[in-house]
This record gives C-alpha cells, sequence and structure tokens, in this order.
C-alpha cells in the first residue's frame, strides 16, 4: 500500500474545487434566468476560492503529520476509497455534464456534490492539524449554505 500523505487531502480538496467551478460554470449556460445565473456564478466563484485556500494550506500542511487512527493505514484507505468515488478524470466529469440538459438536473447534481463535499471535508479534519482546522470548519459551513442556497432554488423552479 502506498504512503498516504497529509498533503494528499489537499489534491482531492483542489481537484473537488476545480471540478465544481467548472460544474457551475457549466450550469450557468444552461438557463437565461437572471437569479439562477447568480446562484451558480455565486457558487463557481466560491469554489475557486476555496482551491486558492486549499493550496494555501498545502503549502502549510505538516509533511509528517498522521491521523490518529484505529489500526495503520486506516484513514488512507478510506479516504483514498472515498476519493475515487468523489473525483473523477475530467473525461468522465465532462460527459457527466453533457448528460446534464436542464436547470433542474442541474440543481439536483450540484445540491448532491455539495453534499458530497461536506462530508468528504468533515473526514479531511482529522487528517489536518489542529491549527488548521478551523479554515477546513469555514469552508464547511460555505459548503452547506452553498447547498441551502441550491435547495431554495430548487424549490423556486420546481
Amino acid at each position: 500500500m502506498d504512503v498516504f500523505k497529509a498533503g494528499d487531502v489537499f489534491e482531492v480538496a483542489l481537484q473537488i474545487e476545480t471540478h465544481g467551478e467548472r460544474f457551475y460554470r457549466h450550469a450557468m449556460t444552461l438557463t437565461d434566468d437572471p437569479r439562477t445565473k447568480e446562484v451558480f456564478g455565486f457558487a463557481a466563484d466560491e469554489e475557486a476560492k476555496h482551491r486558492k485556500l486549499f493550496e494555501s494550506m498545502a503549502a502549510k500542511v505538516e509533511k509528517d503529520y498522521k491521523p490518529p487512527e484505529t489500526y495503520p493505514g486506516e484513514y488512507c484507505s478510506y479516504v483514498t476509497a472515498y476519493a475515487e468515488n468523489l473525483v473523477f478524470p475530467d473525461e468522465k466529469q465532462d460527459a457527466q455534464f453533457s448528460s446534464i440538459k436542464t436547470v433542474e438536473d442541474a440543481v439536483e447534481f450540484a445540491i448532491q456534490k455539495e453534499v458530497e463535499s461536506i462530508l468528504y471535508y468533515l473526514e479531511m479534519k482529522n487528517f489536518v492539524p489542529a491549527s488548521q482546522r478551523d479554515e477546513v470548519d469555514r469552508i464547511i459551513e460555505e459548503e452547506r449554505r452553498h447547498y441551502l442556497k441550491l435547495t431554495d432554488l430548487k424549490r423556486s423552479i420546481g
């Protein structure tokens, strides 16, 4: 088994945010409704901000930091499996985007991805030193706000 480094969780987070921004920019093309465009545009901008924050955090991470585990490799196995199901290659993501034809589909997809991101970041907190957990908590709260905005949007268009 490869050694999983604390910095690897940031690489996954960077990919999540990069893919999220790409998705929200794509979703903006599915509608002419100003409010819907605004929600998607706001979310895209937020994902870009999160990516920059994770880049900054990754540069400061303790390279030999080890999360608490109940057995050796526990978090490595878990996060690797989770990441494989959460972050996929651009080709697969592009195919997924092209299958989303309506605003309703886009909102539903976005809600699902926000929940998956929140769950990942909650787990990620086990990998980062205590000094960085507040920053991860802040991103989790922002992702939760995205979820609420998207849920409100779903109600308004549904």
